[in-house]
């Protein structure tokens, strides 16, 4: 008897595919086995009811965390058999095909990418080892997880779980070997941390459906957005004429990688600064991010607009100070802007403000843009040098001889309701103060 066996999805779109497979497999006789296995945790394990009758999935990160921490235990790996069992008679594998023959471009890698990583599972787990064993960044991660130059600063797992390459539950297992035979600190903890975040948001997800969607957020808040989509563009393009904005912007664009720290930011300058509806960013970094995991990429947005999951709904990110605190010398801007390369240290990250030598043959309003703002806050860092210092620790170099080898929805309604503008193409979990892994 043939099985078709799928990992259980939670929103619409995902739900809708299932659908399918189910109705063709009963028309042809054929079993279909569902799996829970993206979480962390299971369903099932966690404190709190998960059915769509009943819900108490808490609301703030922290209850949960604690109560998930204190009361449930993740589950072991399973063991891979040794070999499977060939396939029934008259079953061809048949050919994967190439991109060419699918009509896809083939596109050539950005030499800057912090993210130069092919995909696939043997690629996610010479990853894991790497980032644990090879080179124990782990060690410092909690320090270096708010970088933006390099593959690592963060864990770059994010791709390989949003694709189900690899499973957080094999992440947590050698974090916890890596613990028993090395170094167990607040680093190790927190990429485990971090992945309870991306929990929570599927979580989140199963509690409250499309309304993670919806312009009110799952909170039902309704705020004035914009659509202006001429300043849109600007955001989009990385020509917002606020440098740590746009080398952002643009180094997604050009990679499909952001950090957690950028993040961050941009989808609060999207929302506070410019006061755009925070779909359009959803929906921008939906298309964009190869890590992209449908819970964790709208709860976030959610969360930065004031809609979702965040205690402290007046939370606004001040874009000097941040380019200033996690680039002090600049070098992140002038990677991805090239127009202001000239311009030496921290001041490359306030041009509008420099006189005609600083700017070095830049000329604001036309080959760099004007910023679309300069709310008052940001004033009061403009001069500011730090000493050319930045919050960031550089990550450990690697070791050798080691021990051992991360535009429009309708009525809510949980798990259904259709939505419009998703695309399909996490830095896992950005939103919240702490990094994704």
């Amino acid at each position: 008897m043939v099985h078709v066996v799928y990992q259980k999805e939670i929103t619409y779109e995902e739900l809708a595919v299932e659908d399918g497979i189910i109705n063709f497999c009963k028309a042809k006789n054929i079993k279909v086995i569902e799996i829970w296995g993206s979480t962390l945790y299971h369903k099932k394990d966690i404190p709190f009811k998960t059915d769509s009758s009943i819900n108490d999935i808490p609301n703030t990160y922290t209850q949960f965390r604690k109560a998930v921490e204190a009361r449930a235990k993740v589950r072991q790996v399973l063991s891979m058999p040794d070999q499977l069992k060939p396939l029934p008679p008259g079953v061809f594998i048949g050919e994967i095909p190439t991109l060419s023959e699918l009509g896809v471009e083939q596109v050539k890698k950005d030499c800057r990418t912090a993210f130069p990583f092919p995909g696939g599972e043997s690629s996610g787990l010479g990853r894991l080892k790497q980032y644990l064993w090879e080179t124990r960044c782990v060690e410092k991660y909690k320090e270096t997880r708010n970088g933006l130059v390099g593959e690592n600063y963060s864990t770059k797992f994010s791709p390989w779980l949003a694709h189900g390459c690899l499973s957080p539950r094999m992440i947590f297992s050698e974090i916890k070997r890596y613990e028993r035979m090395e170094v167990s600190n607040k680093s190790t903890y927190w990429v485990i941390f971090e992945l309870l975040w991306r929990d929570y948001f599927k979580f989140v997800c199963l509690k409250y459906g499309d309304r993670v969607f919806y312009k009110t957020g799952i909170f039902n808040k309704k705020l004035p957005w914009s659509q202006d989509m001429k300043k849109f563009q600007a955001w989009a393009e990385g020509k917002t004429g606020v440098p740590f904005v746009d080398a952002n912007m643009r180094e997604l664009k050009k990679t499909g990688w952001m950090s957690n720290r950028g993040r961050q930011n941009v989808a609060s300058f999207l929302v506070k600064d410019l006061g755009l509806d925070w779909r359009l960013g959803a929906e921008w970094f939906e298309s964009m991010l190869l890590d992209h995991d449908v819970c964790s990429n709208y709860g976030n947005w959610n969360y930065a607009a004031g809609v979702g999951n965040d205690p402290r709904q007046n939370r606004k990110f001040n874009m000097i100070k941040q380019g200033m605190d996690y680039d002090g010398k600049g070098e992140f801007v002038r990677l991805w802007v090239e127009e202001l390369r000239a311009i030496k240290g921290a001041k490359i990250h306030y041009p509008w403000t420099l006189g005609t030598h600083e700017l070095a043959g830049v000329h604001i309003g036309e080959t760099y843009p004007r910023p679309m703002v300069v709310p008052p806050e940001w004033k009061r860092h403009f001069g500011k040098n730090k000493k050319n210092k930045s919050k960031i620790r550089t990550a450990p170099r690697p070791r050798t001889g080691q021990r051992g080898i991360q535009s429009c929805y309708q009525s809510a309604k949980k798990g259904g309701g259709k939505r419009s503008g998703r695309g399909r193409v996490q830095d896992n979990r950005w939103g919240p103060p702490g990094p994704s892994t």
